[in-house]
């Protein structure tokens, strides 16, 4: 199979769908992968160490696009990509569909095959392909929240972690799952108190369980979130629906809960955002202020660490990657219900039932 990687376009987008490594395991099984110059470099990799490992460069995204049978990427094409895109050309890579109707209806105009990584699901309900992102998400809402609690920032003022004879600060966590563990294992590390909210008592009693002292679990409900707003001073939504939109837990009618200079980060923000008022920013501009409540809603946090993040994300989907290679996309979601459950739009049509439901499709 031919596979193309672009260079990401996302504004200040600093990862790679495929590293040198990557380039190599693919070379090996047979296949041949076009790279677009300086795709890499965001991620510590030159075009000579892809070409070591058997790949050619190519000039332009367009390029790319118009020889490779497999895209692989890191986030969502953007409206400039859209004409790229060939009728039956495999594009495997973030998607997040639910929150965008303009992607959706683009991509259904395409009559591409779309296998979005954070739909690929395991027997468990486990999600291998948005685990390592939804890690370093995680930990990085922690790092990113703390730096806007400064005074300078519109934050409170206050250190997370306290000091002897000063109360840390208070951090609030909306869902259990990968990003809320680890945004709370931060959170704990640096001395907050911590409270994470979910829904899944099963979850809830793992957490109580492994946490440190200084977290406590509640079973979230509207009231509960609400009751605990006015005490809190970071609020870390990480909610996640499998391949649909996410909730809004906290209304904007809520903010007035809350004092001033509380700070929010919305790690959901690319799958619709379970804070009502957070819109996607970017790294450029990643803040804003609303009813004197900061906002932080980068949809694409984990491109600003993209030396880690890049070789986390990738070497989870290699194997997805050389088995739809190897075998082509049809067979490889027969043989792998893993894969069939990442397909989310084919031929035109929506398969998957999340993005379907967003759009009352």
């Amino acid at each position: 199979m031919i596979i193309g990687c672009p260079k990401e376009i996302k504004v200040q987008e600093y990862r790679v769908g495929l590293t040198p490594e990557g380039a190599d395991a693919l070379v090996r099984q047979g296949h041949t992968v076009y790279v677009e110059t300086k795709a890499g470099a965001g991620s510590g990799f030159s075009d000579e160490a892809y070409i070591k490992a058997g790949a050619a460069i190519l000039a332009t995204a367009s390029d790319v696009y118009a020889i490779a049978e497999m895209i692989i990427k890191v986030k969502e094409p953007l409206a400039v990509e859209f004409p790229l895109i060939k009728a039956g050309q495999i594009l495997f890579t973030y998607f997040h569909f639910a929150a965008s109707k303009e992607l959706t209806d683009a991509m259904m105009k395409s009559h591409a095959v779309c296998i979005a990584y954070e739909t690929v699901e395991l027997l468990d309900g486990s999600l291998p392909l948005l685990v390592p992102m939804s890690e370093v998400a995680g930990r990085m809402a922690v790092n990113v929240g703390a730096y806007y609690l400064g005074k300078p920032f519109g934050g409170k003022g206050k250190l997370l972690g306290g000091v002897p004879g000063v109360k840390p600060a208070e951090v609030l966590i909306i869902g259990g799952g990968i990003v809320g563990t680890q945004a709370a294992k931060m959170a704990a590390g640096l001395g907050a108190n911590v409270t994470i909210m979910d829904t899944n008592l099963t979850r809830l009693r793992y957490l109580s369980d492994v946490m440190p002292a200084n977290v406590v679990t509640q079973y979230s409900t509207l009231m509960a979130i609400q009751e605990k707003l006015p005490t809190v001073d970071l609020v870390i939504g990480a909610v996640l629906l499998h391949g649909a939109k996410a909730p809004h837990l906290i209304k904007k009618v809520d903010l007035a809960l809350m004092e001033a200079g509380t700070v929010v980060v919305d790690v959901a923000v690319d799958q619709g955002g379970c804070i009502e008022t957070c819109k996607p920013t970017t790294h450029e501009n990643p803040v804003y202020m609303e009813q004197n409540i900061l906002h932080y809603c980068v949809a694409n946090m984990p491109g600003a660490v993209p030396q880690t993040s890049t070789r986390a994300l990738t070497q989870a989907t290699l194997p997805y990657a050389i088995a739809i290679a190897n075998k082509g996309w049809e067979k490889a979601c027969v043989e792998n219900a893993a894969l069939t459950k990442g397909l989310n739009i084919k031929a035109g049509k929506i398969l998957h039932k999340g993005v379907a439901d967003a759009f009352n499709a």
